[in-house]
């Protein structure tokens, strides 16, 4: 996904990827990944732990989990969004192992 190249009328054309200076990061701790006939929806949610001063007696029936970004995707592009993860996490997976190995 990184190096693509989009058809526009017949020519390919490189893609300039950018980032607004403005644009936050979010850290994501869950996922809900949602599916209907015409897109895939993946809702990314932060759960912050409570904050406990001092109590050993902890009863807390929930915690807040906030939404911190939603994607849609169309489903003609959901295989290649796995792919590209998948390739991703196995890259991320070989470095960690290499730098154990150290």
């Amino acid at each position: 996904m990184a190096n693509k190249k989009v058809g526009v009328k017949g020519k390919e054309v490189h893609i300039d990827w950018h980032f607004p200076e403005n644009m936050t990061s979010k850290y994501a701790t869950n996922l809900i990944v949602q599916h209907n006939e015409h897109e895939f929806v993946l809702s990314f949610f932060e759960i912050a732990p409570p904050i406990v001063l001092g109590q050993k007696d902890l009863d807390i029936d929930s915690v807040n989990a906030e939404c911190v970004s939603r994607i849609v995707i169309a489903p003609s592009r959901i295989e290649e969004f796995i792919t590209v993860l998948q390739r991703n996490l196995e890259m991320y997976k070989t470095n960690i192992l290499d730098e154990g190995d150290k």
